[in-house]
């Protein structure tokens, strides 16, 4: 039994150790720092942010620091917060998924044809 504990442990931190790709990384310093702002243009403590959201001030200090290990339902809650939680839920509309919809449309029929009518039919 301790093998596959060994096996378990070593397959977690593989993935642990799994660099994120930059743009991943800029991107949440970005969130963070955008979230930063909009806090501080609304006058809105870090402590009073952190109690409206149900967070503790480090994850709100973490969270403007863009930090990765901080899970994306503070981000959700800090939206809902400034009012913002809209731009969340429309980030990947698949209504305005110009790349999905066009990959959809190569794959139509070039033609439809009507199905010839079947004997029970009336």
């Amino acid at each position: 039994m301790e093998p596959d504990k060994d096996v378990k442990r070593s397959h977690r931190s593989d993935k642990a150790n799994t660099p994120l790709p930059l743009p991943v990384e800029r991107a949440l310093r970005k969130l963070g720092s955008d979230i930063q702002l909009a806090r501080r243009r609304r006058r809105i403590s870090q402590s009073s942010l952190a109690e409206r959201m149900g967070a503790s001030l480090s994850t709100v200090r973490r969270m403007e620091k863009g930090d990765v290990r901080v899970p994306i339902h503070f981000f959700a809650r800090a939206l809902h917060v400034f009012g913002e939680i809209q731009a969340l839920a429309d980030l990947l509309d698949t209504a305005r998924d110009d790349i999905g919809l066009t990959l959809m449309d190569q794959q139509l029929p070039k033609r439809v044809r009507s199905k010839p009518p079947t004997s029970g039919a009336l």
